[in-house]
């Protein structure tokens, strides 16, 4: 196994005016404490103590505070400090919370002092979702972190670190691809073809895309009706609850399609590339919002870094028509049920085929194609990847008017 350390970047989305001024009184205390601490010509993390004790900021400021200014006046001898200096958190100071429902999936927690945080929705560098996702899970870990205002805009800068597998280099030609589809009536479908070019092996996840259903279609029924009346907390609570209970799911098929992979020689997990398709998404409010919850880009992210910790590749294919394309002629079809692909060349010999092993079995051809890297797609995607902003964590100590702010929409 090999050790592999990263910054991930996140952007906070659009601060209101109530967090813009923490945020900011944050940033002052700390600067104030750094300077006075650095004057003071601080060596050790007891002197450094003795000084940024009296200062309003949390503990995990004023913990990154004894830890780098002895580094600025023993390590780097620094002369003066820089005129903005981000603020640093130690490693317990940064919390994640993941809502896939939601329009943006992301808030983090970021302190503003003892006993008081604030919940700011972020947007994650969308080429490290996978390391997002394995810190959420508990499967990196994280460590010092970094807040800071650049041109109006806030980020916060998080270091990770997780055991990877190593990974021998191998050629294309020799890798066996292996399709995945995430779908409606199979939460998720694995197939590969033999050495013949014929699929083999399929798997597929439908008793857990009925329960996902059901559980998505209880979330909105009930909470529908609970916020009619009014009791808006205990909405949330039994929707917190749901969720979690998909996420679950969602950490068990994850690892299983993984496991999956082991079984073949040389496997290479192929994916379809979910870039744009939300922008292009349009089947009607009804099919909308169940599409936007099933966490298509959460099940990728899970399925990205369990492969990665087992030295498995992942690859991206192009999207475009994958459920709707006969994989033995290539006749866009039809589904006439949710499971069943029909073609229509009557010369073809297929007929009726499973519709997401038909699909799963098309994004492994898009990678034998060599199709497989990111592009934008045209309107007509048939993939789709999660939206439908619904919750939000709460600040601490927030007053009633900025929570009900923190609630607003945000587009994605």
């Amino acid at each position: 196994m090999t050790e592999l350390t990263k910054t991930l970047e996140l952007k906070l989305v659009d601060p209101n005016a109530h967090k813009r001024r923490k945020l900011r009184e944050t940033r002052e205390a700390y600067q104030h404490a750094l300077q006075d601490a650095f004057n003071q010509n601080c060596t050790t993390q007891t002197e450094a103590n003795d000084v940024v004790v009296n200062y309003d900021l949390s503990g995990y400021a004023k913990n990154a505070l004894k830890k780098y200014v002895p580094q600025l006046t023993t390590t780097y001898n620094a002369g003066e400090l820089q005129d903005d200096h981000p603020v640093r958190f130690t490693n317990e100071g940064i919390r994640f919370d993941h809502k896939p429902e939601n329009a943006i999936e992301w808030y983090v927690k970021i302190p503003h002092h003892e006993d008081y945080h604030l919940w700011m929705p972020a947007q994650p560098n969308p080429e490290q979702r996978d390391w997002l996702e394995a810190v959420n899970a508990g499967d990196a870990k994280m460590g010092e972190s970094q807040l800071f205002e650049r041109d109006g805009t806030w980020y916060l800068h998080v270091t990770a670190t997780r055991d990877v597998g190593e990974r021998s280099e191998m050629s294309a030609e020799k890798l066996t691809p292996i399709g995945v589809d995430i779908g409606e009536a199979s939460l998720v479908t694995v197939c590969h073809r033999d050495d013949h070019g014929s699929p083999t092996a399929p798997e597929l996840w439908a008793d857990e895309g009925k329960t996902v259903r059901r559980l998505r279609k209880t979330y909105f029924t009930a909470t529908r009706r609970l916020q009619t009346r009014g009791s808006e907390r205990i909405a949330e609570s039994f929707g917190d609850d749901l969720w979690n209970q998909i996420d679950d799911m969602f950490h068990r098929v994850t690892r299983e399609v993984v496991v999956y992979a082991e079984s073949v020689e040389n496997p290479v997990l192929v994916l379809e590339d979910l870039t744009y398709i939300r922008e292009s998404m349009d089947y009607g409010e009804y099919m909308n919002r169940r599409l936007h919850g099933w966490g298509f880009a959460k099940l990728h992210a899970q399925i990205r870094y369990k492969a990665v910790e087992k030295g498995i590749p992942v690859e991206t294919a192009n999207p475009r028509h994958t459920s709707k394309e006969c994989h033995v002629c290539g006749e866009v079809g039809y589904r006439p049920r949710q499971a069943t692909f029909t073609c229509t060349n009557d010369a073809c010999w297929m007929g009726e085929y499973q519709a997401d092993v038909n699909g799963a079995i098309n994004i492994t051809d898009r990678y034998l194609s060599g199709e497989s890297h990111s592009r934008e797609h045209e309107n007509d995607d048939d993939s789709a990847e999660d939206g439908g902003r619904l919750t939000a964590p709460q600040d601490s100590h927030a007053d009633a008017k900025t929570q009900q702010e923190t609630r607003g929409t945000y587009a994605s």
